[in-house]
């Protein structure tokens, strides 16, 4: 009898805890709409197009001459930044939520000019690196596919698209009287990506926490072309992200 009674002690609390458990989160999974915040890091490059005559020394006019000596290659190494923002989620079925993430993201991007050596034109360089500024709002829409929840963990995949507006690209970026060699590449004002990821939610007693990992790629060209040393070489050039972010909710 003891051993009966011991047993379905064990198993009430173990039930109690569970049901405690189930709870966690302050009660998010039983709320049709929820919010929270977000950090994080971001990894980006420029996936770059040349043009067929991309290696050519470029011309300067008004010197006239030369400006820079022959390309040898042209890449956009990984760069990376921070963003912070917000959350609204609405959950559709117990599967399926939809959310939108504005965020604040700071992050330059970077492409790297190599020329031949021995230089003639380039001051003695052999290497340029031009950075583009760029301080953006991102206005993400995506559905989230979650996993039927494990006690406080679940899994899930995100997809959707993303609107993102360069609030840098008019700013600090007039160079109509600077020299070729000195002239900066400029971004667009906004453009559209898609985008796609894995994340986790791990409940907490008052909150939900989510670290996720999602890849973005713009669907077209985002860069502003202008005659000048840097940008007559690049055909086109898409950008690619990859955020790490924590979202608390």
């Amino acid at each position: 009898m003891s051993r009966k009674l011991t047993l379905f002690v064990m198993l009430f609390l173990f039930a109690a805890g569970w049901a405690k458990a189930q709870n966690w989160g302050g009660g998010i999974d039983q709320e049709r709409f929820n919010w929270g915040f977000s950090f994080q890091y971001i990894s980006s490059e420029l996936k770059l197009w040349k043009n067929k005559d991309w290696r050519a020394p470029y011309y300067d006019a008004t010197l006239p001459g030369y400006a820079t000596d022959q390309l040898a290659s042209i890449s956009s190494p990984p760069s990376v930044g921070f963003g912070i923002g917000f959350v609204v989620n609405s959950q559709l079925t117990s599967n399926l939520d939809a959310r939108f993430t504005p965020t604040l993201v700071f992050n330059d991007r970077v492409i790297q000019y190599n020329y031949v050596q021995p230089a003639v034109y380039n001051v003695g360089t052999s290497m340029i690196e031009k950075k583009v500024q760029a301080t953006v709002i991102d206005l993400p829409i995506g559905l989230k596919i979650k996993s039927d929840r494990l006690m406080n963990f679940r899994a899930y995949m995100i997809g959707g698209l993303k609107y993102s507006m360069d609030l840098a690209s008019g700013k600090k970026s007039n160079d109509e009287a600077a020299a070729p060699i000195d002239k900066l590449i400029k971004n667009k004002k906004s453009f559209l990506s898609y985008e796609a990821g894995i994340g986790f939610d791990i409940y907490f007693e008052y909150f939900k926490m989510s670290p996720e990992f999602k890849l973005s790629y713009s669907f077209k060209d985002i860069m502003k072309h202008e005659s000048n040393p840097f940008m007559d070489p690049i055909q086109k050039a898409k950008l690619r992200h990859f955020t790490f972010s924590l979202f608390f909710e």
